[in-house]
């Protein structure tokens, strides 16, 4: 049936007889008249158009006539915003004191929120904020899940447009800065420092994220969800990894659909990795090291904490050999909660030789074997910082004999070193037999011969034992890496005692192979929330 055509309204209403000025003119009288009725405007409209409406004698045609005033009243509403945004956004380019590359240099150096929140303002804080050089440190981290894969693509799509535009521009300017991707759910601000360098070093931890509410998650508005899932870091690799090849620093927390296969794949878009940050993901350590030590030959820096504390011994000797080998440049390397034996970590210490930074803490099955005649030779000399904390098989003994090659001049460049156990250490016989004090760990004496080396040995008092089985079975049966804090003092009574050493000269393995006024800026929008789905 065809459709038929609307009437107008003189065809409506032959008594209504009017000429068809122009545009421009028909409009401005109609503005005119709005306000020509200075005491009730809105009234005399109603009045006019209740007339109108009664001239009318179909049903049809009143009913037609009202959707045609609510078209047209929205069209106009429209023109009207659009208008008041050009207006403003031309005040506050008039306004704005900065041009605008300086201006995006200066969007450059916020976080991604604070950029989303710049770009919401006003339009010419949008244009600014749109441009590639703004997205080269990607900070998507929060406490709760409130960044999803869309959000992801959308900000990398950003940055990786800097290569079909400004290409020179890009280049000069990545010669002095680094893009980085950062990911995940974090369990405090942000804003706290993540450098691995700092010798104030703060344990994190997982993040259940099963423990957030499924409002946390679910849609708002037609929006996605708060999930990232195994997809999110696919940005990376499209347009033959365009994204991925300028990328710096990537580091992943608490993505609970992440998975190796997603991973790896990122990773082998990544071959400038400098550096790499994993904390409670599902990924196997084996593999994702394989995946490092194929695609990333010039890492820096490598921190992989485990998302299960002690369930992944994936880890082989091959798979240690080809790290060290394929990833010369390696300086700082944290595998925290790893089921790591002595042999395979004294591959990786001894193999790398620019290592400065070490942390294995919460690790199993390290006795402390590996700490013999470790700074002899190439490998490991160099070491700055050397975090054994809670190593629940950590052996007294093997502490003790590296507390007497300290004493006797090995590993002149360290200055930091943590073996604080919250269970103690364990005996030479029997791990489950826990030291809690010790009178051969010559602790006091290196504390006074090496006064440059912040020493920590927190252990807890004997009377504050808990039971070794009751917290491994606790532990095998929580997705949470273990809670730990460390302070810059140790708590009182929490030096060990000790007398005079033996020598250390044994270098044995252990383990098996496993407004419009100038001066201000006009907002032109106005929202309740402004988060990353902004963007």
């Amino acid at each position: 049936m065809a459709k038929r055509p609307c009437p107008s309204l003189t065809s409506l209403n032959p008594n209504i007889v009017m000429l068809r000025p122009s545009m421009d003119d028909l409009l401005a009288a109609f503005l005119d008249m709005a306000d020509s009725d200075t005491d009730s405007p809105s009234l005399s409209i109603d009045l006019s158009f209740e007339r109108l409406l009664e001239s009318l004698p179909r049903d049809d045609d009143q009913s037609l006539l009202i959707d045609r005033a609510l078209n047209l009243g929205s069209l106009l509403l429209e023109a009207a915003k659009r208008s008041a945004r050009k207006r403003a956004s031309k005040h506050n380019s008039i306004a704005w004191a900065l041009p605008p590359d300086l201006t995006i240099k200066v969007f450059s150096m916020l976080d991604t929120q604070s950029l989303c929140y710049a770009a919401v303002t006003c339009s010419m804080f949008n244009k600014c904020a749109m441009d590639p050089m703004c997205y080269a440190n990607i900070d998507l981290r929060t406490v709760v899940p409130k960044v999803n894969n869309a959000v992801v693509s959308t900000v990398i799509q950003r940055a990786g447009k800097s290569l079909q535009r400004q290409t020179r521009r890009l280049v000069a300017w990545l010669e002095s800065e680094d893009e980085s991707l950062k990911l995940g759910i974090v369990p405090g601000p942000t804003a706290s420092p993540w450098s691995c360098q700092s010798l104030v070093y703060t344990i994190r931890n997982s993040v259940d994220v099963s423990s957030f509410s499924w409002n946390d998650k679910k849609t708002r508005q037609g929006k996605e969800s708060f999930i990232l899932t195994r997809t999110c870091l696919h940005p990376l690799t499209v347009e033959s990894g365009a994204a991925g090849t300028l990328l710096r620093r990537l580091h992943l927390y608490n993505i609970e659909r992440m998975d190796c296969t997603s991973l790896c794949m990122a990773l082998s878009a990544c071959p400038s990795l400098l550096d790499l940050e994993i904390v409670g993901l599902h990924v196997e350590l084996r593999q994702t090291l394989m995946s490092v030590s194929l695609s990333c030959p010039l890492i820096e820096r490598l921190f992989f904490e485990s998302s299960k504390t002690g369930r992944d011994d994936s880890l082989k000797s091959p798979t240690c050999v080809d790290l060290v080998n394929n990833c010369p440049h390696l300086t700082s390397l944290a595998l925290r909660g790893f089921k790591l034996p002595d042999y395979k970590i004294r591959i990786l210490v001894k193999g790398f030789r620019k290592l400065k930074y070490v942390d294995f803490s919460t690790s199993y099955s390290i006795t402390g074997t590996f700490l013999r005649n470790l700074g002899s030779g190439a490998g490991g000399n160099l070491l700055e910082v050397l975090i054994l904390r809670d190593c629940m098989h950590l052996k007294e003994v093997e502490v003790a004999r590296f507390f007497s090659a300290l004493l006797g001049g090995d590993l002149k460049f360290l200055r930091h070193l943590d073996i604080s156990n919250r269970e103690g250490l364990a005996s030479d016989g029997d791990w489950y037999e826990r030291c809690y004090s010790s009178s051969i760990i010559p602790l006091k004496q290196v504390t006074e011969v090496r006064q440059d080396i912040c020493l920590l040995a927190e252990f807890p008092s004997e009377g504050s034992f808990i039971d070794i089985d009751q917290m491994v079975d606790s532990e095998f049966n929580s997705d949470i890496s273990l809670p730990s804090q460390l302070s810059s003092h140790a708590s009182d009574g929490s030096l060990l005692m000790s007398s005079s050493e033996s020598s250390y000269n044994s270098d044995q393995g252990s383990g098996n192979e496993e407004g419009q006024d100038s001066g201000y800026i006009i907002f032109e929008e106005s929202s309740d929330e402004v988060d990353f789905l902004a963007v």
